[in-house]
């Protein structure tokens, strides 16, 4: 995949569109996807962090019930939002402080563990959470919270501890999502110097470069969705699954993400307006990118669930199988067909081989 990057950079002098045509696709990029699924990141972020207090004033197992699905509801729309990984979200640690993952050494685990035992003060202030490891602040830790071992102690009252320490995380994801929101809304912020490059630009020098911040976020969410999501627990084969190795998997939500993932890549390419910089014999580009995005929503669909009870039904489990098939072919329509269509591709591919 690193080949294909490299390709895009390097090749991406040789695009020939007009310029007023790339300001259009990157202004209805920001205006028709990230502004709202930003807005929308932080406006279930606050939602949560006023349940999470509601829940701690009063732990019950209805309150419970209604923190866990609007944790969902989270999950659901950082995974839209978390492909847009450049901007206001890497600033200040904040991709990593929303989401540390993969966790191959179950360090986070480890350490949200360490904090629940040991009872932490400074675990439950947001304060002193937000300097604090990244692993020990974002979803993974309160998804652990919420639906990990002794989390049955939050439908009654009793020890605040645990309630008080996922408070503090909600809050601080609600506060890290206004900012990031905030940054976007900016008239003189990221958004502008996105849309509008030039050669005083900081960012954004040219319109090739612009371009080529769109096309990595597709060429990036593919390769994070195949490679990271699902390559890191669906093996080649049943024995080689590896259940609690996927995203989410405590709170049942690992196909709900992965969803979400591809739904935030099919909007964005809806709203981009690509299509239009497109000739009309090359039209047939646009309508396999959207024929790939809905068989990967009807694979996912089929094998909705909870990540342990899907990968033991055969079924369910090819489902997944073919969703990673379809986002290889979604990398080289994307990476290398569009791409090349549009003057952005070069010779070299990850799709080639080493």
């Amino acid at each position: 995949m690193r080949k294909l990057i490299f390709a895009l950079v390097a090749a991406v002098a040789a695009f020939a569109g007009p310029a007023k045509a790339e300001n259009a696709v990157v202004k209805g990029v920001i205006e028709g996807f990230v502004k709202p699924v930003y807005s929308q990141f932080r406006s279930v972020a606050a939602q949560l962090s006023d349940d999470m207090e509601t829940l701690c004033a009063d732990q019950s197992p209805d309150k419970l019930a209604a923190v866990q699905s609007k944790f969902l509801t989270l999950v659901n729309a950082w995974s839209e939002a978390e492909i847009i990984r450049f901007g206001p979200v890497a600033e200040e640690n904040r991709l990593e402080r929303i989401l540390f993952w993969p966790d191959r050494k179950s360090t986070g685990l480890k350490q949200v563990q360490a904090a629940l035992a040991d009872k932490d003060a400074t675990a439950t202030d947001p304060v002193t959470l937000k300097d604090k490891s990244v692993a020990m602040q974002g979803l993974g830790a309160l998804e652990f919270v919420l639906f990990g071992t002794g989390s049955e102690a939050l439908n009654e009252p009793g020890d605040p501890y645990r309630c008080a320490y996922g408070r503090a995380i909600a809050h601080n994801l609600a506060d890290m999502a206004t900012a990031i929101d905030e940054d976007w809304q900016d008239p003189a912020g990221i958004a502008q110097k996105w849309a509008s490059f030039g050669a005083e630009n900081p960012l954004y020098r040219t319109d090739q470069e612009a371009m080529t911040e769109l096309f990595n976020v597709f060429v990036h969410g593919l390769e994070m969705v195949r490679d990271v999501r699902l390559n890191g627990f669906l093996g080649d084969r049943a024995d080689d699954d590896k259940p609690k190795q996927a995203i989410y998997w405590r709170s049942g939500s690992t196909v709900i993400s992965i969803k979400a993932n591809l739904n935030g890549m099919r909007t964005l390419f809806d709203v981009s307006g690509l299509v239009g910089l497109l000739p009309a014999e090359s039209q047939w580009i646009s309508q396999s990118i959207g024929f790939e995005f809905d068989a990967g929503e009807v694979m996912l669909d089929r094998a909705a669930g909870p990540i342990l009870e899907v990968l033991e039904d055969q079924d369910k489990r090819q489902a997944l199988a073919v969703t990673r098939l379809i986002t290889s072919h979604l990398s080289e329509l994307f990476g290398v067909t569009l791409a090349g269509k549009l003057g952005l591709s070069a010779g070299f591919s990850s799709l080639d081989g080493d």
